[in-house]
């Protein structure tokens, strides 16, 4: 049984990664560099965007890394969770 698989088309220092469009928690964990216990920390108190479908949580690779952008520091400022 094969699986047709969405990617999102990502660019790291010229070189394009292929990622789906929907990760598995212990994918996005593993992604974030944080533990799959913080990830549910974060989703448990709405901090991280995900999808519920039926039981079934992901996370957007787009949402991620919107995400992930809104808790850069800029210029000396932290922002705190």
């Amino acid at each position: 049984m094969s699986m047709n698989t969405t990617y999102k088309e990502t660019f790291d220092n010229d070189n394009m990664i292929k990622l789906p469009l929907l990760l598995r928690p212990n994918e996005a964990a593993q992604v974030l560099a944080i533990s799959p216990r913080k990830l549910w920390e974060l989703t448990n108190c709405g901090e991280i965007p995900c999808l519920r479908i039926g039981r079934a949580v992901r996370y957007s690779v787009e949402d991620l890394q919107q995400w992930i952008e809104g808790k850069s520091c800029k210029h000396g400022t932290e922002k705190r969770a």
